[in-house]
């Protein structure tokens, strides 16, 4: 297992609407916006863990001041392995019934995220996957939308599932289900991964209209074309 390092400062947040569901951030180099995205989540999550993967930044300190748990990657592994690292976190709490999966650069919507965690709630599915191509409010250039549905193209010819929306961050995912999951693709791969491992558990799941939001700065820090390219890349590689 990769060694830890809990940083100092962590606590966990004052009471708020969602009590049993751990919100899983994985982290690299965001200082600039972690702490908003955080204060975001925390009007409506009480529990937060960003897992920082070897930033070389200040994004932990601000993360952890920011009111979220913050486990610490000595050395940058990548997003599947921050995610896996979070997912452990999660599991140790025995309260909790569901994770959230959530970027940590701004992307994402709060209001979506409960939408998902209801669902769950409701017992329509046992995992919610959000998905920028089931509603016209995410705006991805032409040419990303075209890698994008490769990509989901992919994932559902490789592992015998139905998605519009393969590679989006922000997924829902109930407690019996994670337990069954072990992220190994530390890459963008991570994500056909981890689809291939619910479709394999039979668990059920529902995809969920979510915001994209696209910003300069979420474009630079992983949102461009180029980074589209690598998710391909690492796919047909792994």
């Amino acid at each position: 297992m990769t060694p830890l390092r809990m940083s100092d400062g962590g606590t966990l947040p004052g009471p708020g609407r969602v009590r049993d569901t751990w919100v899983i951030i994985p982290l690299y180099n965001e200082e600039q916006v972690i702490g908003n995205v955080i204060a975001e989540v925390l009007t409506a999550f009480d529990q937060v863990v960003c897992v920082d993967d070897g930033s070389s930044d200040r994004s932990a300190q601000v993360a952890a001041r920011a009111g979220a748990r913050v486990v610490r990657h000595p050395l940058n592994l990548g997003q599947g392995a921050a995610l896996q690292t979070g997912f452990e976190y999660a599991l140790s709490d025995p309260a909790m019934k569901y994770v959230l999966t959530f970027d940590a650069d701004g992307q994402h919507q709060v209001a979506d995220a409960l939408g998902m965690i209801e669902r769950l709630r409701a017992g329509e599915a046992e995992v919610v996957f959000g998905s920028r191509f089931l509603d016209e409010r995410s705006k991805p250039s032409f040419v990303k939308k075209l890698v994008l549905r490769a990509a989901v193209g992919y994932t559902n010819a490789t592992t015998h599932t139905r998605l519009t929306d393969a590679h989006n961050g922000l997924r829902a995912i109930d407690r019996h289900v994670l337990g069954q999951l072990q992220i190994t693709q530390n890459g963008m791969a991570h994500a056909s991964e981890l689809v291939a491992q619910i479709g394999a558990s039979k668990a059920s799941y529902v995809e969920h209209p979510v915001h994209i939001l696209y910003s300069d700065y979420s474009r630079a820090k992983g949102q461009s074309l180029w980074n589209s390219i690598n998710i391909l890349a690492d796919l047909i590689l792994r």
